[in-house]
């Protein structure tokens, strides 16, 4: 029987104050990219708190999910042998950014914060980690948010899992 495929579930925050978006800028194989914060959802956590948990542990900043940008797709195709041929599906939400805190470290890889404009953000696409962090900023712009209660956890998800 073939493998069954499944897509790497990842969570994204998009954040915007005054104009400007909140990446980050971390090291990638392929050298230093921006992102948005992100990354991959946990065993036991919806989404929305996944991305809590990732733009805390990637900025030092708490965050509160108001509306969902979107669900995305992508595939990370290896050139030649290197690495893995991956399928990302993406939920981003929009939100409050919340209190900074101090002293804490940033997410192993990651170098730094910082805030660009969408122009600035367009104008960097070969140094995005993600091809999914632009469309996630051109929809937010667009007006897309939608209600978190669009996506339903089951009390499964937060049991243990079954071990076979």
């Amino acid at each position: 029987m073939a493998a069954r495929w499944k897509p790497n579930v990842t969570v994204a925050a998009v954040i915007e104050q005054d104009g400007r978006f909140l990446l980050v800028e971390e090291h990638a194989a392929d050298g230093l990219r921006l992102n948005t914060s992100a990354g991959h959802l946990d065993p036991g956590e919806s989404p929305a708190e996944g991305c809590i948990r990732e733009t805390l542990e990637e900025t030092a900043h708490h965050f509160t999910p108001t509306a969902l940008v979107g669900v995305y797709m992508a595939r990370s195709q290896p050139q030649a042998e290197q690495g893995e041929d991956v399928t990302y599906m993406r939920f981003a939400f929009a939100g409050v950014l919340g209190a900074r805190e101090e002293g804490r470290a940033l997410d192993e890889g990651i170098v730094r914060t910082l805030w660009m404009t969408p122009d600035e953000i367009r104008a960097s696409v070969a140094r995005h980690r993600s091809p999914l962090l632009l469309q996630c900023v051109e929809d937010y712009l667009a007006g897309k948010h939608y209600p978190l209660a669009l996506i339903h956890i089951d009390e499964s998800v937060r049991s243990s899992p079954v071990r076979r």
